[in-house]
């Protein structure tokens, strides 16, 4: 990423957050800010989507894009009410959550880590679109090819004494397995304990033919734009690494699954249950871990 070249993923999610607002009326997961963050772009960004909104594939993964952010939300306002008032937003692109932080009367710090690039851009769009920063907001950017999240993490006053909240969305598929660890393992060894969400995806090899011609498309896409797909879990071998990484506890939902929890309705689109074990499932993921601290 070059000085002043922002995240081009980061738009992407942004738009896909602001259009659950205004095609599905934020009925998973409703983001006020969502729209006014894409600023002066959102006509156009949001005509696309207007477009295609018939289209099955682009309703799933919009509708994924907000329930993992529903799912994240809420493991958060659970940790608060045990005391928890440090939140990480790894990778926060244009996420809102620091300016309609509904736990700021509770005392929760938000920290924003990203690449010092993308956060210009993000002060950029806020100022233009008249958002104030929050006093309970510190910035913390980190070029990973200078320096550790850990130094970031302490420049920005974290407290690792203290437990925290990490959320970690649209970022893992985009870095290298050594580089995923490398975050977790960190997170694994925080003193003050920590719990994290963080979303990802099964190889291409376990996806049904349909399914991998629309992955092909969407990694053709982000490479284009510099960002290219790195990584691919298995879920099982992923929870055991993840145990043997420190966590004691994870929770891993599909798309499908996900989708059940929150919409009432299956990844394909269609009301009812969640699917019987061993029958129809997603390959996209999103996962809670906590260490025992």
């Amino acid at each position: 990423m070059q000085p002043r070249s922002p995240s081009r993923t980061a738009q992407r999610v942004a738009t896909l957050r602001a259009a659950h607002q205004t095609l599905d009326h934020g009925r998973l997961f409703h983001d006020p800010l969502a729209v006014r963050m894409l600023g002066a772009d959102a006509d156009e960004l949001l005509g696309e989507f207007d477009a295609a909104r018939t289209a099955p594939e682009r309703r799933r993964f919009r509708l994924f894009i907000a329930a993992r952010s529903r799912f994240a939300e809420d493991h958060l306002a659970a940790a608060v009410t045990r005391g928890v008032r440090q939140l990480v937003v790894l990778g926060a692109g244009l996420d809102t959550f620091a300016y309609r932080n509904p736990h700021e009367a509770a005392g929760l710090a938000v920290f924003e880590v990203d690449h010092p690039a993308t956060q210009e851009w993000k002060r950029e769009r806020l100022s233009s679109a008249g958002i104030p920063l929050p006093p309970s907001l510190t910035f913390a950017p980190v070029d990973f090819e200078r320096e550790s999240l850990g130094d970031g993490l302490a420049a920005a006053g974290f407290d690792p004494a203290r437990p925290a909240f990490f959320s970690w969305l649209g970022v893992v598929p985009y870095l290298t397995r050594e580089a995923v660890f490398g975050t977790l393992g960190h997170l694994a060894g925080l003193p003050g304990g920590a719990e994290a969400v963080f979303d990802y995806s099964e190889p291409p090899s376990a996806m049904t033919p349909r399914v991998r011609a629309v992955h092909h498309t969407r990694a053709a896409r982000v490479a284009a734009l510099g960002e290219p797909f790195l990584s691919y879990f298995a879920p099982e071998e992923l929870a055991a690494d993840l145990r043997e990484a420190g966590f004691a506890a994870v929770e891993d939902l599909d798309a499908v699954r996900l989708l059940a929890r929150y919409a009432g309705e299956r990844a394909d689109g269609s009301a009812g249950r969640a699917p019987a074990e061993g029958r129809r499932r997603s390959t996209a993921h999103v996962l809670r871990v906590a260490t025992a601290g």
